[in-house]
């Protein structure tokens, strides 16, 4: 899904296990300056990520961003809560879909796009154990073919 002037930083892999993805959306994200320098080296971590919506505003809770080696006074708090910048309509629309349906919003990836920082959001249903399960068993499965497949070629 990489275009032209998009770059991938990182991805949240534990939110496509976790959850059911029903639709995405993107979203810019207020940063400053030494925040930046530390996601251009690669040190940021969306892990246990996740988004509220509070007074109309969209923000983004428990991201790691590590601090810069050369940032000394300028560095933030690794943790803070960094708002998205999204079109108020937009948070309006999410903030019904979240009240009313019980779903989650996850950031999935962090990219560049044309210089500019951007997080992929995902409304999300969470999985239930069976549900992990059988994505399990159709992974498995699907691997073992491609085995048998690979086997049979040679």
């Amino acid at each position: 899904m990489l275009t032209k002037g998009k770059k991938l930083i990182t991805e949240n892999r534990q939110a496509r296990h976790e959850y059911f993805i029903l639709e995405d959306y993107e979203a810019g994200i207020a940063l400053t300056g030494t925040e930046v320098k530390s996601i251009r080296q690669g040190s940021v971590n969306l892990k246990d990520s996740w988004c509220s919506i509070e007074d109309g505003e969209l923000f983004l809770k428990q991201m790691h961003i590590s601090p810069y080696e050369k940032g000394n006074i300028y560095n933030r708090d690794p943790l803070r809560e960094r708002k998205l910048l999204m079109h108020k309509a937009e948070i309006h629309r999410l903030l019904g879909k979240i009240k009313q349906d019980g779903l989650t919003l996850v950031p999935l990836s962090l990219y560049f796009m044309n210089g500019r920082v951007k997080v992929q959001l995902g409304l999300c249903k969470g999985k239930k154990l069976y549900d992990k399960r059988a994505d399990a068993a159709k992974k498995d499965a699907k691997r073992a073919i491609d085995r048998a497949v690979k086997q049979q070629r040679e």
